[in-house]
Formats: C-alpha cells, structure tokens, sequence
C-alpha cells in the first residue's frame, strides 16, 4: 500500500482534496503536515483537524512553519475566507494536534520508510525547504513529490507570471527544486477550465451527502469571489485536481520532463517558475541543466469530476489506484 504524507495550507480546496486521499482505502495516509499559506498555519491547522474528523479517520496533524523563508506571510483569505473555510462556521474540530513539529515528523518518517513515502504538497513549500535544509540525504529518500504550484504554462493567479503556492514563498520552492527528488508538478492551468466545478456539478456535490455538503459549503467564499471577478459561477479547486494526479495515474494525460527554474532575484518576476521543456531555441545555444520535474501537460476533466464525486459518495476507487 502507497504510503502518503500531505503537506498543506489548508484552504477551501485543500479540505477537498485531503478528503479524496483520506477515502481513497488503497492508500495510506501516515500524517497530514500544515504550513502557513491560504490562512495562518493555526487555521490551516484547525481545518485539517476537522476535514479529518469529518471523514471519520484517525489521522494525525502536525502544525509547521508559520511563515515564509524569509519574506512576511501573504495569504488568501479575500479568496476562501477569514477561516479558509467559506466563513460558514464550519470548523469546530474536537480533536487537537501532535506536538511534534511538520519538519521533524517527516523527516522522522522518511527515516523510518526509505524510499516508500511520497508527499503530496498543497501549499507553499515551507515545511519541504526546512526539512531538506535540515537533513539533504533523508530526504533523497522520498519516493516522489506530487506538488499542487506553479502557473505550469499558463499565467500567473498571483502575479502576471506566478501562482499563489510558488509566490508565498519562492525561495523554499527552489530549495525543493535542487533537492534532487522525483517530482511531480501540477500547475495552475490545469486546474482552471473544464476541471473547474461549474452550476451543475456543485448541486451534484451539495447533494451527496454531509461530505459533499460541507465540500460545497467551505467553498462559498471562493464562489462569490469567482462571480465578482469573473461572472462566472464556477469554482476551481487547484488542491483536489492534483490529488486526483498524485492518487490515480490515468488523470494525467500528458506529461513532459523539463528543467524547472524558480525566479527569486527580482520582485517583479519573484516566483516565477521556467520550464525548460525543449532545446531547439533558434538564436542562441543554451546551456540548461539536467531535467529535476515533470509538469502535467493535460488533464482528463471529465474523468476527475467523475472519480471525486464517487469518492465523496463513498463509492470505492482501487481499481483505480497506481500499483
């Protein structure tokens, strides 16, 4: 059995996407890690501790790093809420915390399982750059990262050319990117478009049950930000579509390897993450280091709707699970 540890700011999409993993019975979630990001990392915490004891499990929470590297903590409440949550009064969990650190407990489980464990990351990397930085070789011996960041090769949510998760926090993510780990990136654009939920498939979610409802619920404020700014009524949950990647391999349809390069010199590009995905360029011979990612090209929408609406109404995947 896979075994998992999710690293996460959680927000309104990442309570969705913990509950595909923690549903999912072919996999094994060992912990859940929280990091500052979209809230606070007390919040973050808070809403994983009651996504969990929504989906009746036993999994532990380890609060992290409550701010960035080095830069002053930028969030996303004007997206998801005060609480991360909708702003629904949703988050009363009755359980508390592990007084472990997030860094500590992954790096103490890398050791224990080397080679077998994969993170799946939701949030800025802060958490991943202090446990790399602390202990380089233990972390070589992650399996794999799955990472919800970058714009992958579309435009930034943040800045014109970064995504929230990479901006938050840019020095960590090159940190992760010279880590020399297997990884794994699902960028921004592909959880925008078809993979977005739209008027239909959220009465479809509010309707299955109380998972579904609170699903539909903790996205209120991220709907009414989306008809603001947009006019659209659709929610995009970037955290749920790259854990549907890092669950079920056939979500994925196309996949490249590149040279993934963070930008963190200047404030204007801070965040920035380059892919070097080809190296016919016309005019000049470029020099570019080996490969460190693969970036998921495209998605298959109508196949990740359908697999996180099943798994909500408790309908089993293992069929569907990567071996």
């Amino acid at each position: 059995m896979r075994k998992l540890i999710i690293d996460t700011d959680t927000g309104s999409d990442d309570a969705v996407a913990l509950m595909l993993a923690l549903l999912e019975e072919s996999v094994e979630v060992l912990g859940i890690t929280t990091v500052c990001g979209n809230v606070p990392q007390m919040l973050a915490t808070k809403n994983a501790l009651m996504t969990v004891e929504l989906c009746n499990k036993e999994v532990p929470v380890y609060p992290g790093a409550d701010r960035p590297l080095f830069r002053d903590l930028v969030t996303a409440v004007r997206v998801h809420g005060d609480d991360g949550m909708g702003d629904c009064d949703l988050i009363h969990p009755t359980r508390a915390a592990e007084k472990t650190h997030a860094v500590n407990y992954i790096l103490d489980t890398v050791r224990q399982y080397p080679g077998e464990i994969e993170i799946v990351t939701l949030g800025p990397m802060t958490n991943l750059a202090l446990a790399i930085l602390q202990d380089r070789e233990a972390m070589k011996g992650v399996k794999h990262i799955y990472t919800m960041g970058t714009s992958g090769f579309g435009p930034g949510n943040t800045t014109p050319v970064a995504s929230f998760n990479v901006y938050v926090d840019a020095d960590s993510f090159r940190v992760l990117l010279g880590a020399g780990i297997p990884l794994t990136i699902i960028g921004f654009d592909q959880c925008i478009g078809e993979s977005a939920l739209h008027k239909e498939d959220l009465e479809k979610l509010a309707s299955l049950n109380r998972l579904g409802k609170f699903a539909a619920d903790c996205n209120r404020t991220l709907l009414q930000y989306n008809l603001k700014r947009t006019g659209e009524y659709m929610v995009d949950l970037p955290d749920a579509v790259a854990m549907a990647v890092a669950l079920w391999d056939d979500i994925a349809l196309e996949r490249v390897s590149v040279h993934a390069y963070c930008c963190t010199a200047d404030e204007v590009t801070y965040g920035q993450v380059i892919f070097y995905d080809r190296y016919d360029f016309l005019s000049v011979q470029h020099e570019v280091p080996p490969d460190n990612a693969e970036v998921v090209r495209k998605v298959d929408a109508a196949l990740y709707k359908r697999r996180l609406l099943q798994a909500l109404e408790g309908r089993q995947l293992r069929s569907f699970v990567q071996q």
